[in-house]
């Protein structure tokens, strides 16, 4: 289905981060009158938690719980507060497993932009995966800043949160056909970026006594 040239290869596994059936259920409860009507919605909620699972430096729930709900839902008890928390990290941590092994995330939508690219799904799910990225940019534009940014353009282009200011940027993500390529480039990209803050550089070789080539490091991971 997918012949873009840089969407996953035929070999990566796609990994859905959660089942049907807690989706719904989360996403029941973030439309649920309990929760702020700013909190993120299910579709951007699932690309913060994956950006999470991302992040070059860890960030406490403390942080990310107010920011991905707007402040403290009105949860019935602790043991729904304990559940519905529970599905979100399961989420963030099923990410992380699936990159470790070399896997890529399942969006839960179809990756073929019909219409305005920025009110599709996949425009809510970028816009909630840079809602991460701008709790801590530093670390993700640290000393990687020129591969971050190329990593992360598509993900910035289609969630339309830089409309004003860059109008390349705008022009990606108003073509459906253009919008689509980029979609389609997502969950490899995520992979991408997890192994780019994460896979060491090779250690480089001292040049030997009889004159050998000194080998220079070069970054990179098995997938």
């Amino acid at each position: 289905m997918m012949t873009d040239p840089h969407s996953p290869d035929a070999g990566a596994q796609l990994v859905p981060l959660l089942e049907d059936e807690a989706l719904e259920e989360l996403d029941a409860f973030l439309e649920s009158d309990r929760v702020d009507p700013e909190a993120l919605e299910l579709y951007a909620a699932h690309g913060f938690l994956v950006a999470l699972a991302i992040t070059p430096a860890p960030i406490d729930p403390g942080t990310w719980v107010p920011v991905l709900f707007n402040g403290e839902p009105a949860f019935a008890d602790d043991a729904e507060r304990d559940h519905q928390l529970g599905l979100l990290e399961r989420l963030r941590a099923n990410a992380i497993d699936a990159f470790e092994h070399g896997h890529l995330p399942e969006l839960p939508f179809d990756l073929e932009v019909d219409g305005e690219p920025l009110d599709t799904p996949v425009g809510a799910w970028c816009a909630g995966f840079m809602e991460t990225v701008f709790l801590d940019e530093s670390a993700w534009f640290g000393p990687l800043e020129e591969q971050a940014a190329q990593l992360l353009l598509p993900f910035m282009a289609l969630s339309g949160l830089f409309e004003d200011e860059d109008p390349e940027l705008s022009a990606l993500a108003n073509s459906p056909r253009e919008a689509t390529r980029l979609a389609r480039q997502l969950p490899e990209l995520c992979l991408d970026l997890y192994l780019l803050y994460r896979a060491p550089p090779e250690p480089v070789a001292r040049a030997s006594k009889q004159g050998g080539k000194q080998s220079r490091g070069r970054r990179g991971g098995n997938r």
